[in-house]
């Protein structure tokens, strides 16, 4: 029974084995033999690298998200702006706006080559005033408690300015210039002009970032306060303010969301320039939203974006003059996906055999045309 199942499985051989005696070597077939190996041998290695890396899946979908905020990283210097003329404004189409944000942003002073001179400190110690003004237009008297005056710009008789950013803030609300600085009391009492004064010629690295509604907006950088507000008074305080419009700048980083691997951010290391003492430098960006998946399945949702860029030169300045580094987003309504995926085991297997399959079939074909050929031109002989 063994020997006729043994018997009928011999019959199925597929690879019927010659004789010995019927062998015949020859030199050629050994050449094709070992350029055949070592063909199989490079390929096999290259295969089984291409196993052990990832391959990434890309595709495009329509973006239907909403309602979701962006967080904007940004890490910029201006060489020529001190620190304390420089602010930070954000406005979306929406209508939300932030002015002068302070919250999350981290500003150094640096010199003309770049150095750090120290960390940004908002309060400065100065002598007191012994008697400030009051809110009424009086000195402060004994045992009184200080109401400092907004000199003009209460918006009720209740209204106490006792910081000198308090009286700034009143005149930028009423849309007032506060051009004689050096006559409020409050500023007086904490050393603004001094303050302002000793980072003459500074530079400042402003960092940090901004969190802000996924809809298209902008945030700029601008010499003074925001110039929604009409207010240039922090230009005015120096007699010579004309470099402090000098808004070349460098990009040591801008990101729209999370770092993922193989992210590219244009912007990044991107110096400019600016000879003229005005102008409006823009970036208009367009940001493609991405979700980045790895091997083990974790996922990043982060953004990508290309920029143009426009500068506009204005001679003089006004009141409503716009100047500074202005970035204008806007979101694509596709969203990229990036996937991340090893290559199957059975997929590698398959691989592997068709290589050497393909090489030893290959070989023989080239062993038997050659061998054959010199039979040929034997007989012709």
């Amino acid at each position: 029974m063994m020997e006729s199942f043994f018997h009928k499985l011999k019959s199925l051989d597929a690879y019927p084995k010659i004789n010995e005696d019927f062998y015949r070597r020859t030199f050629s077939g050994g050449v094709i033999t070992l350029v055949s190996s070592l063909a199989m041998l490079l390929l096999f290695f290259s295969e089984f690298r291409l196993y052990l890396h990832s391959v990434t899946e890309t595709k495009l979908l329509v973006d239907t998200s909403r309602g979701e905020t962006l967080r904007i990283n940004f890490d910029v210097t201006f060489p020529a702006i001190p620190c304390s003329f420089l602010s930070l404004d954000a406005v979306d189409i929406s209508g939300e706006q932030h002015l002068d944000i302070r919250h999350d942003i981290f500003k150094k002073r640096i010199d003309s080559s770049g150095k750090e001179l120290e960390v940004k400190k908002d309060v400065i110690g100065a002598p007191k005033i012994e008697k400030p003004l009051q809110r009424h237009g009086g000195r402060l008297e004994h045992n009184e408690q200080y109401c400092g005056s907004c000199y003009g710009a209460e918006k009720s008789d209740d209204d106490c300015c006792n910081t000198c950013e308090d009286v700034r803030e009143a005149y930028r609300t009423k849309g007032w210039a506060l051009t004689n600085v050096d006559l409020i009391d409050q500023c007086k009492r904490e050393g603004f002009i001094e303050k302002i004064k000793s980072e003459d010629g500074e530079g400042c690295q402003i960092h940090g970032s901004l969190e802000v509604n996924k809809v298209a907006g902008n945030f700029h950088f601008s010499p003074g306060k925001s110039f929604h507000q009409s207010n240039i008074d922090i230009l005015n305080v120096l007699a010579s303010p004309k470099d402090k419009y000098n808004i070349s700048h460098k990009v040591n980083k801008l990101t729209f969301g999370d770092h993922f691997p193989g992210m590219v951010n244009p912007l990044d290391g991107v110096q400019w320039g600016h000879e003229r003492p005005y102008g409006m430098y823009q970036y208009f960006i367009k940001v493609v939203p991405t979700i980045y998946t790895n091997t083990r399945g974790y996922t990043i949702q982060s953004n990508q974006y290309s920029v143009t860029e426009h500068l506009r030169v204005s001679e003089l300045i006004h009141s409503d003059s716009h100047f500074g580094v202005f970035f204008f987003y806007d979101f694509s309504p596709i969203k990229v996906t990036y996937k991340e995926e090893h290559i199957s085991f059975l997929h590698f297997l398959t691989n592997i055999c068709a290589v050497i399959g393909g090489i030893f079939a290959v070989a023989g074909i080239v062993d038997s045309f050659i061998y054959h050929g010199k039979k040929r031109l034997k007989k012709q002989m």
